[in-house]
């Protein structure tokens, strides 16, 4: 846990300030100690009450929780059936991970254009890259912010493709009134370290679609009657799901996310009354219709003078004076993978470059205290001299 420290000039100094820091209580050490007081730890029965708590919270009739955001994915690809000679449509705006499940069901990653301000999927350059092999489209609510859902259901609907809502960033934001988790017809969440709800390592697949359920819970993992079966290897199973240890830490987790997120909304204000005071530094952008944005990283975005190579120098500075800090994401058409077995090049999608080149994601944790976020933006708004970009963050 991060401790406090006394004043801005030694708060960095001291204390190693980290990027992440999960917010866990008593409630969520005595969840845990239940379970190993129980004969069995993987029977399912902790895991179960998550999902249907989860469920509730979201307002899905099904949660299937699943070892990670990343394996959600390729459930739910799975269960539809989408795999060799498949198309989904994604951006290569965000981590990587879970756009990364595409391939591993055997699918082609189509990439497409983010919108400038909300840095989500366009709807309009998603449209151009339908074809007859498109089965999906796989949208992100980027680092919190929901995606454009109205156009992106329409899309989806009109081409009569799946529609899957990654909401690993954004668990608690809000699009016209309704939560995120609810606009895909499946829609996944991750508890990894970095998500205000953190059990270790999860995730979870919420959708309303009885038969899909059943396929994502059978894919999953593989049920008692079928231990003795000689037939089950038929339709092989992943044995992707959690154990009641994990889920109990998440359920308690759960409980307290309304306490969590305004935790994290408390230090998103402190940081906006350091950020103001620099020259040409403006809020974050929310697009029409969105309602809340719970930021999963609190990220600025620096001037026109800053370079992919002087935000890395930034990065490279804060360590020195123990803030962890990170570019919030390398493109997935910049990446070897993508260049090597899908032909992507550098300037394929300008949009995505010159966000990502000057994105910089600073600490973001309900432990973070206000002279920290004071000592954190002095030492980015310093350090930008430093790389020779100027003084200025915007």
């Amino acid at each position: 846990m991060t401790t406090e420290n006394t004043n801005t000039e030694d708060a960095g100094t001291e204390t190693w300030i980290s990027l992440a820091d999960p917010d866990y209580s008593a409630r969520e050490l005595a969840a845990i100690e239940t379970v190993l007081n129980r004969a069995s730890q993987i029977d399912g029965h902790i895991t179960k009450a998550f999902e249907t708590s989860f469920a509730a919270y979201v307002g899905r009739r099904h949660a299937i929780a699943v070892s990670s955001g990343t394996i959600g994915v390729l459930l739910a690809l799975k269960a539809a059936g989408i795999g060799e000679g498949d198309e989904v449509i994604t951006s290569g705006y965000s981590w990587r991970q879970c756009a990364q499940a595409i391939a591993w069901a055997g699918a082609k990653p189509v990439l497409a254009e983010i919108d400038y301000w909300s840095q989500t999927l366009s709807p309009d350059k998603a449209a151009e890259k339908i074809t007859p092999k498109t089965r999906a489209i796989l949208a992100t609510n980027v680092n919190g912010h929901p995606a454009d859902w109205d156009k992106l259901q329409a899309l989806a609907n009109q081409s009569s493709i799946l529609l899957i809502e990654d909401s690993t960033e954004a668990i608690g934001s809000s699009y016209q009134g309704k939560i995120v988790g609810t606009f895909g017809d499946v829609s996944i969440f991750d508890f990894s370290q970095l998500s205000p709800l953190c059990c270790g390592q999860a995730g979870m697949i919420v959708t309303d679609d009885d038969t899909l359920a059943l396929k994502l819970r059978h894919y999953r993992s593989r049920q008692k009657q079928d231990r003795s079966s000689l037939t089950a290897t038929l339709r092989p199973t992943l044995d992707a799901g959690i154990s009641d240890i994990t889920a109990a830490l998440g359920l308690a987790q759960l409980q307290r996310l309304s306490e969590t997120l305004a935790k994290r909304k408390q230090v998103e204000a402190w940081y906006q009354a350091q950020i103001s005071s620099f020259e040409g530094i403006k809020p974050p952008y929310i697009a029409p219709g969105v309602d809340e944005v719970h930021w999963f990283l609190y990220t600025v975005h620096l001037g026109t003078r800053f370079s992919a190579s002087s935000r890395d120098a930034l990065v490279d500075d804060l360590e020195t004076e123990l803030v962890e800090s990170s570019a919030y994401c390398q493109p997935l058409h910049l990446q070897r993978a993508y260049i090597e077995l899908y032909g992507y090049r550098k300037g394929d999608f300008k949009v995505s470059e010159k966000v990502a080149d000057r994105s910089l994601a600073l600490p973001f944790h309900g432990q973070i205290t206000e002279n920290q976020v004071a000592f954190i933006v002095k030492t980015a708004k310093d350090a930008s001299i430093n790389v020779g970009a100027g003084a200025a963050i915007y």
